[in-house]
C-alpha cells in the first residue's frame, strides 16, 4: 500500500499532461504524503497521512 494515505486511502491519480500544442504524454499526480506519529486504537503508531486528513483533524497527533 505504498503512496496512499492510511485513513481516506487516497492514492496516485493518471492522466495526461497536455502542452499548449496538443500534445499528450502520461503523468501521475501523487497525493502530498506525510509520515506522522498518531494514535490508532489507543496505541502510538507511526503512519503515511495525507495532509488533507491532518488538516480536517481526521488525525489525533501522539
Amino acid at each position: 500500500m505504498a503512496r496512499t494515505c492510511e485513513i481516506c486511502g487516497r492514492g496516485p491519480e493518471f492522466g495526461a499532461k497536455v502542452s499548449h500544442s496538443g500534445r499528450h504524454s502520461r503523468r501521475v499526480r501523487l497525493p502530498n504524503l506525510q509520515h506522522v506519529h498518531a494514535l490508532h486504537n489507543g496505541r502510538r503508531v507511526r503512519m503515511r497521512v495525507c495532509t488533507r486528513c491532518i488538516k480536517a483533524g481526521r488525525v489525533t497527533k501522539a
